[in-house]
C-alpha cells in the first residue's frame, strides 16, 4: 500500500487500485480480481475494453450504494449492472461526489495501431482518464494512451499511474517522457502482466524516469 497525503493507495492488477480517499473507496477499471472484502463507494471505468469494463469483475466490488463513472462508451455495457447511480463523463466533463471530484480527460493512441491508419483507441472513441481530486490533492489514473499532447496541461498531479506494457498503451520510454511533460510528484506504473507486458517494463520505466520524478513499481496485492 502506499501513502500519500489524503490518499492510501492498493494496487490489485492491471489498470486496478483501490484508493482511499479520506473515507471514501474508489476502485479503478476492476479487472481479474477476486472478490473484494473492502467494497467501492465509487468506482471509475476508463472505457469499454474488456480488461477495463468487466462486468464479472465489476460485480466483485460493488454494493448497493456504489456510484459508478464511467467514459459514455461503457453505457451498452453496465445497462445490466446494478448501482445507486451511473454517470457517464466525456474528456473535459467532471462531476463531484462523496465530497471527491472527477474530471475525465483524453486518453487515446497516437502511434498504435491495430491496422494502419486504424488506432486501437482512436480519439473519437472517447476513452478517458481520471483526474481525482479530494480536497486540491489530485492523482491521475490514466487509462488507456499514449504520451498525448493534453498531459502536458496536467497540472499539480500528485501521483500518476501511467501504462507501461507497449502493444495498447505507452512503451517504458513514452511513459517516462509522458512524465516529464507533466512532472508528478510521484509516478507508479501499470497495465503490465495480465494481458501484454511484464514487471520488466514497470521496473524499466522507474529506472527511466528522470531523477525530479519519484517512481514507484507497487507490489500487486490481491
Amino acid at each position: 500500500m502506499l501513502k500519500h497525503g489524503l490518499y492510501e493507495i492498493t494496487y490489485l492488477e492491471h489498470d486496478t487500485f483501490r484508493v482511499k480517499a479520506k473515507d471514501v473507496i474508489i476502485y479503478t477499471d476492476p479487472f481479474k480480481i477476486k472478490t473484494q472484502n473492502i467494497k467501492a463507494d465509487i468506482v471509475t471505468i476508463s472505457h469499454d475494453h474488456f480488461d477495463h469494463m468487466s462486468a464479472e469483475d465489476l460485480k466483485k466490488v460493488l454494493k448497493p450504494e456504489t456510484i459508478i463513472i464511467a467514459s459514455t462508451n461503457c453505457s451498452d455495457d453496465l445497462a445490466g449492472i446494478s448501482a445507486s447511480e451511473k454517470i457517464f463523463l466525456k474528456p473535459g466533463e467532471r462531476v463531484k461526489r462523496l465530497g471527491v471530484e472527477f474530471e475525465a480527460v483524453y486518453a487515446y493512441n497516437v502511434n498504435k495501431f491495430r491496422a494502419p491508419g486504424q488506432p486501437f483507441h482512436p480519439k473519437d472513441y472517447l476513452g478517458v482518464g481520471f483526474v481525482i481530486d479530494t480536497n486540491g490533492e489530485r492523482i491521475y489514473h490514466a487509462g488507456d494512451t499514449d504520451n498525448i499532447l493534453e498531459m502536458a496541461g496536467l497540472k499539480d498531479i500528485g501521483i500518476a499511474m501511467l501504462p507501461v506494457s507497449g502493444t495498447y498503451v505507452m512503451t517504458a520510454e513514452e511513459a517516462a517522457q509522458a512524465a516529464q511533460s507533466f512532472k508528478p510528484r510521484l509516478a507508479v506504473p501499470m497495465h503490465y502482466g495480465a494481458i501484454v507486458g511484464t514487471e520488466e517494463d514497470a521496473k524499466r520505466f522507474s529506472k527511466l524516469t528522470v531523477s525530479s520524478i519519484k517512481a514507484e513499481v507497487m507490489k500487486k496485492e490481491q
